[in-house]
Formats: C-alpha cells, structure tokens, sequence
C-alpha cells in the first residue's frame, strides 16, 4: 500500500477558524501570520479537497497519505479554550476526507487529557503528532507522558514534527525557520527520545519527521562524548520530506533502509524518489516500512 505519512490539507471549518482569530496563529484572508516567521501567502488550491485527492491518486499514486495539524501553527499550545475548538475543526473535517486521506491527531498540550486523546484515536485516527518543541528534553517527555501512555495502550504511532519556530533574526531570508529552527528541534528531539524517551516507553513506535533534522549522522560524535552507539532501534523511523538522494542514502548507512519511510510534506514540499539503486529500496520506503510503522509490526 504506497503511503505518504506526511501530508497538510487543512477543513474548511478549521480555515473558517483560523480567519475569526485576532492574534497568531492566525489567517487574513489566505495569508497566514505565525509570530517566529514572516507573513507566507497560502494557495488556496493546496487546500481544495478535490484537488488534492486527484494530486494524491493520480500523480502520487498512493494508497494512503496521513495529513496532520501543522505543528509550527503553534495550536497545541494555545490555552486549551483556544486550542481544542481548532483542534476539533481540524480533526472533523480530517477524519471526513475522502481516501487515499488518514489522519494524525493532535493534542493540546498545556493540559494533557489522555482520556480525549484515547476517545479521537478511537475515531480511525492513525496515531498522534506532537511538536518537536514539546520533546526536547526529561521534561518534556515526562509532561507528554499521559498522552504518550495512552498511545501506547492503543498500539498507535507517535510522530514527531517541528513546532513553532522562534521570531527569525531581523534579515534573515525566508527559508530561515524550515532550514534553521526545523532541523534544530528534530535534532535535540531524536537525542530527547534516545536519552529520556525510549528508556520511558520502550515498545512505542516513534517517527520523525525530516529524518530527525539528520541527527542520527552524529552518532560517531555521540560514541565518542561516551554516549555508546547504541543498536538500530526498528521501532524508530524517519520520514523523508525535503531530503533527496545524498540525505536518504546517509542516513540508510547509518540506521539501515528499514526504518526509512516515504513522506512529502505536501503542500510545502513535493515528494521525492531517493536513487538508491534498487527498486526494492523505493517498495521499502512507500509501502513496507509505514505498514510496520501503522500497524506494529517488528523486523
């Protein structure tokens, strides 16, 4: 089943949210305004449901494509009056997508309630997203712990994204957050999880998004500071979006293909196809490893 586990498309309702907002995360029309990054003009077709299903069937040629609330949105940690109407918008509006659409939940996070997030994955949801930024370190996974928990007891997946970037440098071109910020929380994230996480919850399935702003190269570092290399957890995955062949082939060097799985970040992104020599390498990436992810099963 070729499957992208990364993708954006957001409700009409939830847009129609966005726009009664007065402070950030907020839409004026279809531009959106974050308060880390500069004023960005959304396409509308990005987010026409039947535009998308066609790109998604047609050209992408998937099976599946998961979209998730946009953690650099900062919803999740929006004062919980705030955040779960947004939270619920998106997720209606998601879970009634017509296929090849699954969907990530999301959780509001200045007041974990895993009890709401076990009732919205009993929904179909496919697992849950939280913002990098919510991981970055024993606190961080220790407040997320209930959510986590609940997760766990559902046998679904945790997906690991950026979260909201910090105001940018006065001059700093526009590319700055995704290139700057993105990959700094995917790298304190992955050594978050190494470090505090997975000891926590050692059967949880963990995807990171952006192959972990490449964190996993470091590893020699890691050996050297006297952090051990560690054997290849199969229940961590990476997500490829924005990354091509050089980043994909790496990082395969590093934790083995089998845990590498297909995602685009559409609309931010088109998707890519690695060359890495192999057609079964392509068939991994889209198909066996996001079904080991979705549905737990081991190597």
């Amino acid at each position: 089943m070729p499957t992208d586990v990364h993708q954006h498309l957001w409700p009409k309702a939830f847009i129609d949210l966005l726009r009664t907002r007065t402070t950030a995360p907020r839409l004026d029309g279809w531009t959106l305004h974050l308060p880390g990054e500069p004023p960005y003009e959304v396409n509308p077709a990005d987010h026409d449901i039947a535009a998308r299903t066609r790109l998604a069937r047609a050209e992408d040629g998937l099976d599946l494509a998961l979209v998730s609330l946009s953690s650099p949105l900062g919803i999740e940690y929006l004062p919980p009056a705030e955040a779960q109407p947004l939270i619920d918008a998106f997720h209606d509006g998601a879970l009634a997508l017509p296929a090849p659409f699954g969907v990530w939940a999301s959780a509001p996070l200045l007041a974990p309630d895993p009890e709401a997030l076990a009732r919205t994955l009993d929904r179909g949801c496919a697992g849950l997203q939280l913002p990098a930024t919510a991981l970055l370190d024993e606190a961080g996974w220790t407040h997320c712990a209930p959510l986590l928990q609940a997760l766990a007891a559902a046998d679904k997946p945790l997906f690991i994204h950026p979260g909201a970037a910090p105001p940018a440098p006065p001059g700093t071109p526009p590319w700055w957050p995704a290139l700057v910020p993105y990959v700094h929380q995917m790298h304190a994230s992955w050594y978050a999880f190494r470090a505090f996480g997975r000891p926590r919850h050692p059967h949880l399935r963990v995807c990171f998004a952006a192959l972990a702003g490449l964190a996993p190269l470091h590893t020699e570092r890691l050996a050297a500071r006297g952090g051990g290399r560690g054997e290849i957890d199969f229940n961590a995955f990476y997500e490829t979006s924005s990354y091509g062949t050089r980043a994909v082939d790496a990082l395969a060097r590093t934790t083995g293909i089998d845990v590498l799985v297909s995602g685009s970040d559409r609309p931010y992104a088109a998707p890519t196809t690695p060359d890495l020599g192999a057609e079964a390498a392509t068939h991994a990436l889209r198909t066996t490893n996001p079904s080991r992810l979705l549905k737990g099963a081991t190597s």
